[in-house]
């Protein structure tokens, strides 16, 4: 097909709502400003809106994935964004009894590192013993997901370092610019705390496990990955970088009416299928999805798309 017939076509798809899709509202719970999960939850939004102006979805911020589960369990939210640690410990049942709640798609792998200025003398993670590290706001995955990295690593994120946890998300990337603390640990492609630190004057310097101590992180904790987060990820990010993470997910409260669910996959699998998603969501795809969803956990709507497109 000639490329002017291809875009044209692709335009048609995006342009065209589902035949008979009704008005309906849904709230999507995110987390605190100036972190990843409200950048993406933006992006989302725009994509199903794009195939499906007729599903409304409201963002609402929250305290982060921690809180996002009991909300959707009290159904005070539809859907939330999921860090991959706290939807495993949640699936499981670890330390609390296990939620009911289904996956209505994959986001994005997350890499789990540490940014400190480039001009600062810390090169490895054993530098960092002892010092100010800015782990993120309480509510948020990574938190979690650190708490695990350097778990693996024979490391209390809580007492090996002297921790700080943030308020919001935002607060992050200054704290380390003014020296307030030491480093601050993120993840995920253009996460907004890394990408201000690389922006700044100073510049950044990212810190993972070396290959021995991803090894060790993988041996203690298994329903982590080796995430390699590529360059080019962050300004002046020359080579990849492997680490240790998940992925996150967008998940749905009990009861979430099957053709919501219905609504939301075809809406991101046209997304995915017409091309030139928000950069945000080239990684939400329903191969994808169907790659890493933990199994059993996908939503029934969902389930419906994927074997109508031949995916399952």
């Amino acid at each position: 097909m000639p490329l002017r017939r291809q875009v044209l076509a692709a335009a048609a798809v995006l342009a065209t709502p589902p035949v008979g899709a009704q008005p309906m509202k849904i709230r999507l719970g995110t987390a605190t400003p100036g972190g990843g999960f409200p950048v993406y939850g933006a992006a989302f939004i725009d994509g199903v809106r794009r195939l499906d102006p007729a599903l409304e979805i409201e963002a609402i911020n929250t305290k982060g994935s921690t809180e996002n589960v009991p909300m959707l369990e009290a159904g005070t939210l539809d859907i939330a964004l999921i860090q991959g640690e706290v939807a495993h410990e949640a699936l499981a049942g670890i330390g609390r009894p296990p939620a009911d709640l289904a996956v209505v798609t994959a986001m994005y792998p997350t890499a789990g590192m540490f940014v400190v200025r480039a001009d600062s003398p810390y090169r490895t993670i054993a530098d960092l013993l002892g010092k100010p590290v800015a782990w993120g706001a309480r509510g948020s995955g990574l938190v979690i997901l650190g708490r695990y990295a350097m778990d693996g690593l024979g490391y209390d994120a809580a007492k090996d370092f002297q921790p700080i946890y943030l308020e919001r998300a935002g607060d992050g990337p200054a704290m380390v610019l003014d020296g307030r603390a030491a480093a601050l640990w993120g993840g995920g492609a253009g996460w907004p705390g890394f990408v201000t630190v690389a922006r700044s004057e100073p510049g950044a310097r990212f810190i993972a496990p070396d290959a021995e101590g991803i090894r060790r992180i993988l041996a203690r904790h298994g329903f982590l990955k080796e995430v390699t987060q590529p360059a080019g990820s962050f300004p002046g990010q020359t080579a990849p970088i492997a680490s240790v993470g998940s992925w996150s997910f967008v998940m749905a409260r009990p009861g979430l009416d099957g053709a919501v669910a219905y609504r939301l996959a075809r809406a991101l699998g046209e997304l995915a299928k017409a091309g030139n998603p928000p950069v945000q969501l080239i990684d939400t795809t329903p191969a994808n999805t169907v790659k890493v969803a933990p199994t059993g956990r996908l939503h029934p709507g969902v389930v419906r798309y994927l074997k109508e497109t031949g995916l399952l």
